[in-house]
């Protein structure tokens, strides 16, 4: 099982990641997956989350416990939610939009510039779709084909060529970077 947590403001699509990766990974993945959200009474603007609890069987209890993997697209997502994770847990985070502390821990930190792709793609409201590119390719939970099948219906008809180029671009660039940190290893 695996406890995940996608956070940032109301607005930035975070609700959304969780629904995307979940239904790509019970509907195309063959494994089970539930989600809870978050948000402030303020909703947009204020910080938000959403809660995926991932496992080949049945999910028996719907909430997590303690968060394996935190994705954070903002600094007061990140300040909230940084303290819940434990040693080995990995953190993907907009290196634009979230400035890192010193950690006590042992995290795996992983860094794209999600918003800053969106813009040149045209659009920053698909930093979202950046983002789960680059969380498919760093954890490898769920494949890009579920991921691209699952974006129909959970995302406008006819932004769905810009959501797929916006997903693709952070595919690649986490491949990208796992590359170049594998040629850091001795």
């Amino acid at each position: 099982m695996t406890d995940i947590r996608f956070s940032g403001y109301g607005g930035q699509g975070v609700i959304r990641m969780g629904l995307i990766i979940g239904k790509a990974l019970s509907l195309y993945d063959n494994k089970y997956a539930t989600m809870t959200q978050s948000f402030g009474p303020e909703a947009r603007g204020s910080a938000c989350s959403s809660q995926l609890v991932v496992s080949e069987d049945r999910v028996l209890y719907p909430y997590i416990i303690t968060p394996e993997i935190l994705v954070s697209m903002s600094q007061e997502a990140y300040d909230k939610y940084e303290p819940e994770l434990k040693d080995n847990s990995i953190m993907i985070t907009d290196n634009d939009l979230v400035k890192l502390k010193p950690l006590k821990r042992k995290i795996k930190i992983y860094s794209v510039p999600a918003t800053r792709f969106a813009e040149e793609l045209g659009n920053r409201i698909i930093a979202n779709l950046v983002m789960i590119g680059f969380f498919a390719s760093i954890t490898k939970i769920a494949s890009q084909d579920s991921i691209k099948k699952a974006l129909p219906g959970l995302v406008p008809d006819r932004f769905l060529n810009l959501n797929i180029k916006a997903f693709d671009k952070g595919f690649e660039y986490g491949l990208k970077f796992l590359k170049k940190e594998s040629n850091k290893k001795p």
